[in-house]
């Protein structure tokens, strides 16, 4: 098939895929989407699709020049395969790093683009640290973190799930990588604490799993120093230390989303917390580079999306454009941090970072 993406499914029609779905139609792409829950009064098609049918997933995505995939981590790699062996290009979300290295074995092969891992984090603030390493001339630490919070916490958590239960359950739970003193490690997750302010807002961060995407493979050697985290108000981390491992919830992953979901719903007024930074030389001179900002809900074709939905919607949307117009490679696996945040801020999707720019 021709490079061209002029037709895309989406994949998952939730608060995300749905607006993933509308902003690449704004875009000019032939869009449809797919989900057994259908929106009400979508703009673009919709077909009643079941994911876990292989041979109708297969059949579905045959007709178009990508699939976008906003489904579970756990359906991602079959859906990729599928997409690779048909030369369709295939973009993600996924947080997960096992399913990540799948995929990049698929796209060794592929003649297609691969381009998983194309949301906030990992995504946009990979893009975010990659353009702030490379204003150094010798880099000594990148440093990423991201929260996605309700603006006006109430009780002793401050959260509330406006993200995946099970990808949120896996952030706290799995091992993380890092770069330490030159070295590629694997971390505990809800450890190295730390404090940080934003808008005269006082945050904590701790590592967590995933946010990296394969930053550590591409800055080993490269960077001392290289790590994630995620944002949350002061105290969280020691509460969820507690649940998890105090009261063992660590052993039963899915009752720990339902009671975390039930007890902390979703929340339309969020924020999204980026503070990324960057310290190395610049000639002679060490000196710290940071991009550090706050994103709130926006109104998107006259309805008011909340912030974890645009900032995730309108990156992998950037990343689609992108490879539209050739500014990105035509086949194989894309590296996040290998995305210019400039040619990035330049897409219709990605200008929606640039209007939040303080």
């Amino acid at each position: 098939m021709s490079a061209a993406i002029r037709s895309v499914i989406v994949l998952g029609l939730g608060k995300v895929g749905h607006l993933v779905a509308e902003l690449l139609q704004t875009n000019g792409f032939d869009v449809a989407g797919a989900d057994r829950n259908l929106p009400t009064d979508p703009s673009y098609p919709v077909l009643d699709l079941d994911v876990r049918n292989m041979q109708e997933c297969r059949h579905t995505i045959d007709r178009f020049d990508a699939v976008l995939s906003c489904l579970p981590y756990e359906f991602n790699i079959d859906i990729a395969r599928m997409a690779a062996e048909k030369g369709i290009h295939y973009f993600d979300l996924t947080e997960d790093v096992p399913t990540t290295k799948a995929i990049i074995s698929i796209a060794e092969e592929a003649g297609s683009v691969l381009a998983p891992q194309c949301g906030l984090a990992p995504g946009f603030i990979g893009i975010v640290g990659a353009s702030l390493a490379a204003q150094f001339d010798r880099v000594r630490s990148i440093k990423l973190r991201v929260g996605a919070l309700p603006q006006h916490p109430s009780g002793l958590l401050g959260y509330a799930f406006n993200w995946s239960p099970e990808g949120v359950v896996n952030e706290y739970l799995n091992d993380c990588e890092v770069i330490e003193d030159g070295l590629h490690k694997w971390v505990s997750p809800m450890e190295w604490l730390e404090t940080i302010v934003i808008n005269g807002i006082q945050l904590e961060a701790f590592t967590t799993s995933g946010g990296l995407g394969t930053m550590c493979d591409t800055y080993l050697d490269k960077v001392a120093n290289l790590d994630y985290k995620s944002i949350r108000y002061p105290g969280h981390v020691k509460l969820m230390n507690f649940f998890f491992h105090e009261l063992l919830m660590r052993e039963n992953r899915k009752a720990a989303g339902e009671i975390l979901t039930n007890a902390k719903p979703a929340v339309n007024d969020d924020v999204v917390f980026i503070h990324a930074s960057g310290e190395g030389w610049k000639g002679e001179h060490l000196l710290r580079d940071e991009f550090v900002n706050a994103y709130y809900p926006l109104t998107i074709n006259g309805v008011r999306r909340r912030a974890i939905s645009w900032t995730t919607a309108a990156s992998v949307c950037a990343v689609v454009e992108m490879v539209r117009d050739g500014i990105l490679p035509q086949k194989g696996f894309i590296k996040q941090e290998e995305i210019p945040l400039e040619g990035f801020l330049k897409t219709t999707s990605g200008a929606y970072y640039s209007r939040e720019l303080t």
